[in-house]
């Protein structure tokens, strides 16, 4: 099992229940194929740094999850044939990263902050 990352950015048209039926399939989607999934990170509405499908702004989603390393392919073909999704990233995760993601969420000081001036 490998751990990923996902960064999914999703049609900005879509209802609040939309976005979320969609998170749902997706996890469900990791953990039908033999995954699980370690943190979900819905961004909200954000704009885009260029157009994309004549679109300025989009909704952001980030899903952390450990899966056998064919699944991603699978996952690959599933964003491909959904309409709703205009891009889609996924990144391999190393030991490192893992804990680094773990100690952000949990709010422990991991050196990159930046130092506040009084």
């Amino acid at each position: 099992m490998n751990n990923y990352e996902l960064m999914v950015i999703l049609t900005p048209v879509l209802s609040e229940e939309d976005f979320k039926a969609a998170q749902k399939k997706y996890t469900d989607f990791v953990i039908e194929n033999g995954g699980s999934i370690t943190h979900s990170n819905p961004w909200g509405l954000k704009s885009l740094a260029y157009p994309i499908q004549k679109k300025t702004t989009a909704i952001y989603w980030v899903l952390e999850y450990s899966a056998p390393s064919d699944f991603n392919e699978k996952l690959k073909v599933q964003f491909l044939r959904d309409d709703q999704i205009l891009r889609h990233m996924i990144t391999v995760l190393d030991k490192y990263a893992v804990e680094y993601n773990a100690k952000k969420r949990r709010g422990v000081p991991t050196g990159n902050e930046k130092a506040v001036e009084a």
